[in-house]
């Protein structure tokens, strides 16, 4: 039992001595995504990488570097994908607008569908001896 809380204990980040900095690092670490397990932040990723990437973070901030400054030296080294939020620019404007494309095109069918349907629809007019 004790080997495991050893284990645990050596994986965990160290505490940051300013709380204030402890809670960056944190929100940091959720942002950041692992680039071994593609759709974990580092927070959560038990990777080598990823505790490279936290000690990294940890590093930056006790440095005097701003949230957009880590984040920029991450993108610089990883790419867009490494932030779960990449910026807006020339090239990430498709991945930005995707969802809004997909969901137009998506009421633009259900409309045409309606449409196309509602114009099929013929009156039932009964038979004379139906009545």
């Amino acid at each position: 039992m004790s080997l495991v809380a050893l284990f645990i204990a050596a994986a965990a980040p160290a505490a940051m001595g300013d709380p204030a900095q402890q809670a960056r690092a944190q929100s940091l670490e959720l942002e950041i995504r692992c680039v071994q397990c593609e759709n974990e932040p580092i927070s959560q990723s038990t990777a080598e990488i990823a505790a490279d990437m936290r000690a990294l973070v940890r590093e930056r901030i006790a440095a005097g570097d701003s949230d957009e400054e880590i984040r920029a030296f991450f993108r610089r080294r990883y790419g867009d994908f490494v932030l779960f939020r990449p910026p807006f620019d020339a090239r990430t404007w498709a991945l930005w607008a995707a969802p809004l494309l997909l969901g137009g095109a998506g009421l633009v069918a259900i409309l045409a569908g309606r449409r196309r349907r509602s114009a099929a629809a013929v009156d039932f007019v009964p038979e004379e001896g139906e009545r």
